[in-house]
């Protein structure tokens, strides 16, 4: 089933004659009998593939492998072929001369011959039996299966094996959050809530905090591929009919049939009632399940493009790189805008798939097919274009500890507010009277620093000692703004508790720890 495929409209292509003269008068004709039409067609040359540009420009090798159109015919192929080596093994008589036949052909892929026969029969599933059966010159695949016995496996068999490659870019991805967060556990910047400073916390926490969603998302992927039930054998409305007749009524080796296509496919676990598909709302499970992923990695990603605006950091540059066609000092955080675009197509699937969940008639129906078609494959490039982006932030960035420093010292007196104010209420002040002091004070000096005004009117610290609601004076004040280091608070304590978790994914999945992104176009 190629994800995409041009084919002419009408069964013919329209030519238009140039606007910019007049046609020539030509005597009229009888109409072209309708064969002489298709004939004329043919020889127009065919309209070049549509590209899928998640898939070309963004999606890693491996991920366009799993969901290639030759890749889809393969894993069918295979299929079928094990599906006969069980049914033989189990008193079906398909002869072993038959069976390496299919093998001897099975990589003999051919989408243009596919794709004519589909012109025909209008049918995907049963052009790929035809053409599969005419190159091994056999008729023992497809046994007692219906379309759906092949089409569902083989796409989960897909989903399946493309959650395994998004799982390991997870762990790269855990492995250099904490390395971050490991490096600068202690370096204090100014926090903030609304985009506005608020308090101190150090650089690290930020990481670790992104690494802590990044964590909870991971933790859903793991558990899902453990979970992951195929549809299985299930035959035309699920009853298993057609593989009980070809079995002489043997409940027991339909069984043993199954079990030995599940161990074949790799997966620990079918659904037993069920009709000609599986709900729909386990692809809803998956697709949500990447959005989960993807919101943590754009919640980064979009931190960082108002830390790189404010100077604090760059995604890193490369070499050549031009921001700007106009403007030759711009250095853009494009990757980061990249991931939070991938996070708003991975939403869209989430919207189509959930469309589907919910919507199924009796035993099963077609009309969920072109929207799978989309999203399942799609969904799959856009994640993996936006871990391999993310990736490549996380490997590439410079931080810029001087710019941080100069923005915790132009915030310093106003993050250490609340700490005042907890110094105040100890040394007995009331809490809402020191609360309503310190901000009177806090705005007024704010709005001082912003009009350029004196030093006594921009002085938070003298303007608070000189306030007896507060009780503190200024030397106590000195000595609180001296002890920077206790306005992070717990943050290091947390990155370590952080690290904590992260750091054995990397001895349980050594490749992942190893693995290195793609360059990005």
């Amino acid at each position: 089933m190629p994800l995409f495929s041009g084919q002419r409209h009408g069964g013919c292509y329209a030519l238009s004659p140039s606007p910019l003269k007049k046609p020539p008068t030509a005597p009229a004709a009888k109409p072209a009998p309708p064969d002489a039409i298709e004939d004329i067609a043919d020889l127009v040359a065919p309209s070049p593939p549509i590209a899928n540009v998640l898939a070309d420009r963004y999606a890693s090798p491996a991920l366009k492998d799993i969901w290639s159109a030759p890749g889809r015919v393969l894993l069918e192929r295979d299929f079928w072929i094990a599906v006969m080596k069980a049914q033989k093994d189990l008193g079906v008589p398909i002869p072993a001369d038959a069976i390496k036949d299919y093998e001897r052909v099975k990589s003999l892929v051919n989408l243009t011959s596919i794709a004519k026969r589909e012109r025909v029969t209008l049918h995907d599933v049963k052009s790929r039996i035809e053409e599969f059966s005419e190159l091994a010159n056999r008729q023992f695949i497809h046994l007692g299966l219906t379309s759906r016995d092949l089409t569902e496996n083989v796409e989960q068999l897909q989903v399946f094996r493309s959650l395994k490659v998004v799982h390991g870019k997870i762990v790269s991805a855990l492995l250099a959050l904490a390395r971050h967060a490991e490096a600068h556990r202690d370096v204090m910047i100014t926090a903030r809530t609304h985009n506005v400073p608020a308090q101190p916390t150090t650089l690290g926490k930020r990481f670790a905090m992104f690494g802590q969603e990044l964590l909870i998302s991971f933790a859903r992927v793991e558990e899902l591929i453990e979970r992951y039930p195929v549809r299985g054998l299930k035959g035309a409305v699920g009853t298993q009919l057609d593989q009980l007749t070809l079995l002489g009524g043997r409940a027991d080796k339909v069984t043993e049939l199954e079990a030995r296509v599940l161990k074949h496919l790799g997966f620990r676990a079918s659904l037993v009632a069920v009709g000609q598909v599986y709900p729909r709302s386990l692809d809803f499970d998956v697709v949500s399940a990447l959005y989960q992923v993807a919101a943590a990695a754009s919640s980064f990603a979009i931190t960082l493009r108002l830390m790189a605006g404010q100077g604090l950091l760059t995604e890193g540059f490369q070499e050549g790189q031009v921001g700007s066609s106009a403007m030759p000092h711009k250095v853009n955080a494009r990757n980061c805008e990249r991931i939070s675009g991938f996070a708003t197509v991975i939403s869209g699937y989430v919207t189509m798939t959930a469309g589907l969940a919910g919507h199924q008639w009796n035993e099963g129906d077609v009309s969920c097919s072109v929207v799978r078609r989309v999203a399942l494959p799609d969904a799959f490039f856009a994640m993996d274009g936006l871990l391999e982006t993310f990736l490549t932030v996380l490997a590439q960035m410079e931080i810029f500890p001087a710019a941080i420093a100069a923005e915790n010292e132009r915030n310093l007196p106003f993050l250490a507010t609340t700490t005042i104010l907890m110094e105040a209420v100890k040394h007995g002040a009331g809490r809402e009277t020191a609360h309503a002091a310190i901000k009177e004070h806090a705005l007024a000096a704010a709005k001082a620093l912003r009009s350029g005004g004196t030093n006594g009117d921009t002085d938070l610290l003298a303007r608070i000692a000189g306030d007896k609601r507060v009780g503190l004076g200024k030397k106590q004040l000195q000595a609180i703004l001296a002890e920077s280091s206790r306005f992070v608070g717990a943050a290091p304590h947390q990155v370590d508790a952080f690290m904590a978790e992260v750091k054995p994914l990397a001895r349980k999945y050594p490749q992942a720890a190893t693995y290195r992104p793609g360059r990005l176009l």
